[in-house]
Formats: structure tokens, C-alpha cells, sequence
């Protein structure tokens, strides 16, 4: 059972360790590493800054562990701060077995879960959990991609239904759980359609997201995907450009479905971060000189803060109106990609600036980690809009070309999850082989 306990206070590395390969289930701990009580780190976590520094003296524990503890479930954290004082909902962008020790999060203020095909193939290539379930598909002449989805699908569905009541006191506002087509279909817009189709209907749950890449083939996907009344996560967006095509696909996907009532066809746009800034750094370090070196770790903010100013355009005015009175919801801006890449940046610079009404924040375990932590709740998406715009024009002068870091980190993310779901087919081969030598 997941659990919840006061440890010893390690250093802020040895809070996150690796998960074990022992072959019991593993199991999510969570825990606050402090000499002080709970309630006075809350009240005080509000008044550290962004750029804090110190060693933590409390510890959001988010981890696979192999042990039980201690101590009852957390009654508050900052991520129900979040989402009450300024309507952003956390997610956890993370999934293992058993999907039972979501419950702690949830009870922390966590509101939804993100998957892709590379939190799976670590979840299932690390871990006995699915052992069973992976040999009775084998036994019963499961193919191995077949036996995959049956795997994930089984993870999905099992999460939706921890989440659901958060879905139904919201109306379907939040509570979603989200799962990918498979990312050999980033070109393939029909192929992706059908799967998408096929995924909503297996899952069958009324919370689950079916993600879908916001590749140039795949943006006809989302519009007829969401006509269908089937609701979507868009993953995979690093420009504006591609936003705005993400947005407008949504729309018409809206118009087009027919529906009288569209209050169950929602969507979130996710728009990546970390990664812009480990992409454009590399530039501007390229380029060397002051200027372009004091920009660095500044991109990635700046960009997601012109999608927020986008996000309120597009969803006002004549043509939204018409849809608001059939019921329709704002596709929210989901900010993803929140994990900090370089240790030099504040460890919730992706989390803590991006604050605002409508939007979504996933966190991984550090990041979520480092936010319950110390990070403070404000909105500041759109604080300063007029600085975000010069950064922006700034790193054009400089001859950074966005569309070009868009189309890049596409084909980078892309290329990362097909790896992902490749080396998982691989290792379940490898699992079925040895698994077959076994059976009677």
C-alpha cells in the first residue's frame, strides 16, 4: 500500500532513487523529509522564490519504493492551492503498477495522469507487475503488440476509475487519464484516426484522453477525431504555428460533429517546454555572445507564455460564442515537458511561471517533487506579457528561426517515443521467449 512517512533527510539526489528491479510490485512512496512539522512548511513554502537556492529542507517524495511505512494520507499540499486559488490542475506524468498507489497522489491534489509510449516501456520493461497478465496473453497466442495494449489498456482503464469521481464532480471538466496511439501513425492520418477510434472504444471510459501527436499529418486527425465525439490530448507541440493549427483543428472538429451538445467532447493542447530551452541553449551558446548567452534558459517561458495569449484570443470572439451555447469547453493549454534539464535552472522553472486559470500543469516526479516543495502559487502566465514578446523578438534578431526549433524538437520527440515503443516490443519478445520455455 502506498504510503505516506517521515525519513531521514537525505540530500535532494538521494530523494529520487532508481527504481529497484527487485521483484516485488513496486510501490509509490510518499513522504516529507523534514525536521519540522508538515503545517509550518506549508505556511512558509509560499515565500520562497523561484530562484531558491538552499538545500530542501522538505521533500515531496514521489517514487517507486519496494517498502511500506508509516503515517496517514496528506490532507493539503500547494497543488490544491493550485488548482482552488488559480484553476490550474495538476496532473502526474506518470504510470506503473499498481495504479492503486494514485491514490496518495490524488488525495495530495493531483487531478489527472499523462502516459506516453516512454513512461510505458520504462513502467513494463523495469518491472514484474505485469508479469501475469503478460503470460496468460502469451499462453492464449497473443501476438506481442497485441498483448502491449492489452497491458496498457488494462493500466488506462484501471485509472480512469480512480480518477472518475474527480471527472464527475467537475461535469467532465478534469479527472482525465491519457493514453497514446501508437507513434509509428505521427504520418499517418487515417491510420491514426482508426486508432484513436479503436483506443476510446477498448478503454471505454468516460475520462480517458486518446493523445494524438500534433504532426502536420496528423492535425486533420484531430479535427475528425473530436467531430466523432471523441476527446483528445494533443501532445507533441513546440510552436505557435502548430498551436494555432492545433486550435483551429479543434474547432472545426466541433462544428463539424453534429452534436447538439458538445459538453462531452474536451480537449488539452499540450505544449511542450524543457525541451524548447535544451534546443534553443544550445544556439545561443553556438552563437557566444553576451547578448545571445543571457537569453538562455529564457525561450521556453517566453514562447509559452505568447501560446497563453493565443489560447485567450482564439477561444473568444463570434465563432467560440456559437460553440460556448452548445455546451462547448475551451481546449486547455496543458504545459508538458516540465522536468528541468539543466540542473544550473531554478528546479521548478517550468511549473512555477506558468501559472494561470484553464491550463493544466503535468509534473513528473521531480518536478511535482520540487513544486509541493517549495514552489509558490500565483498566476504569472500572463504577468508580463510585453517581456515575453521581447525575449521572443530577441532570439529571432539573433537568428534563432522558431519554426525551424519547432520542426526539430517533432522530429526529435517523435523519433524518442517510436525508440521507446520499439525497445518495449523487443523487451516482451524477449520476456515471451523465455516465459515460453517455462510453460507446461
Amino acid at each position: 500500500m502506498a504510503t505516506i512517512s517521515k525519513l531521514s533527510n537525505p540530500s535532494p539526489a538521494a530523494s529520487l532513487p532508481a527504481r529497484s528491479s527487485s521483484s516485488s510490485l513496486p510501490r509509490v512512496f510518499l513522504g516529507f523529509n523534514t525536521k519540522t512539522s508538515f503545517s509550518k512548511v506549508a505556511s512558509s513554502s509560499s515565500r520562497l522564490s523561484l530562484t531558491n537556492t538552499q538545500p530542501w529542507r522538505t521533500s515531496f517524495v514521489v517514487r517507486c519504493s519496494q517498502s511500506s511505512g508509516n503515517g496517514s494520507p496528506i490532507k493539503r499540499t500547494t497543488l490544491h492551492d493550485l488548482y482552488e486559488r488559480e484553476g490550474q490542475s495538476p496532473w502526474y506524468d506518470n504510470l506503473c503498477r499498481p495504479v492503486t498507489d494514485l491514490i496518495p497522489l490524488i488525495e495530495s491534489g493531483v487531478r489527472g495522469v499523462t502516459s506516453n509510449p516512454a513512461i510505458f516501456q520504462k513502467a513494463i520493461s523495469s518491472s514484474n507487475a505485469y508479469n501475469d497478465q503478460f503470460r496468460e496473453l502469451v499462453q492464449a497466442g497473443k501476438d506481442i503488440e497485441t498483448a502491449y495494449w492489452e497491458l496498457v489498456v488494462k493500466d488506462i482503464q484501471d485509472a480512469c476509475k480512480l480518477f472518475e469521481p474527480i471527472y464527475d464532480q467537475t461535469d467532465g471538466g478534469d479527472g482525465y487519464v491519457s493514453v497514446e496511439v501508437s507513434p509509428r501513425l505521427a504520418d499517418d492520418t487515417q491510420g491514426t484516426v482508426e486508432a484513436a477510434k479503436w483506443l476510446h472504444k477498448v478503454v471505454d471510459r468516460p475520462n480517458v484522453y486518446i493523445k494524438i501527436p500534433a504532426t502536420a499529418p496528423c492535425i486533420p486527425s484531430i479535427k475528425e477525431v473530436i467531430s466523432l465525439g471523441i476527446s483528445v490530448n494533443v501532445t507533441l507541440i513546440f510552436s505557435l504555428t502548430r498551436y494555432e493549427a492545433v486550435i483551429d483543428a479543434y474547432l472545426d472538429g466541433l462544428e463539424a460533429s453534429g452534436l447538439s451538445d458538445l459538453s462531452r467532447v474536451t480537449s488539452v493542447a499540450s505544449f511542450f517546454v524543457s525541451r524548447v530551452d535544451t534546443l534553443i541553449d544550445k544556439m545561443l551558446e553556438k552563437i557566444g555572445t553576451p547578448e545571445a548567452l543571457d537569453l538562455r534558459g529564457k525561450a521556453a517561458v517566453a514562447q509559452a507564455g505568447l501560446a497563453y495569449k493565443l489560447y485567450q484570443k482564439k477561444f473568444s470572439g463570434p465563432r467560440w460564442e456559437a460553440l460556448v451555447k452548445k455546451g462547448a469547453k475551451k481546449q486547455r493549454l496543458l504545459w508538458a515537458s516540465t522536468s528541468v534539464k539543466n540542473p544550473a535552472y531554478p528546479d521548478t522553472l517550468y511549473v512555477a511561471p506558468l501559472i494561470g486559470p484553464d491550463t493544466v500543469s503535468t509534473m513528473p516526479d521531480q518536478a511535482l517533487q520540487a513544486f509541493v516543495d517549495h514552489g509558490s502559487v500565483a498566476r504569472t502566465i500572463d504577468s508580463n506579457v510585453s517581456e515575453a514578446e521581447g525575449i521572443y523578438n530577441a532570439l529571432e534578431k539573433l537568428g534563432i528561426d522558431w519554426g525551424y526549433v519547432g520542426d526539430q524538437l517533432e522530429v526529435e520527440g517523435v523519433d524518442s517515443f517510436k525508440k521507446s515503443f520499439d525497445s518495449l516490443l523487443d523487451t516482451l519478445q524477449e520476456k515471451a521467449n523465455s516465459l515460453k520455455l517455462v510453460s507446461p
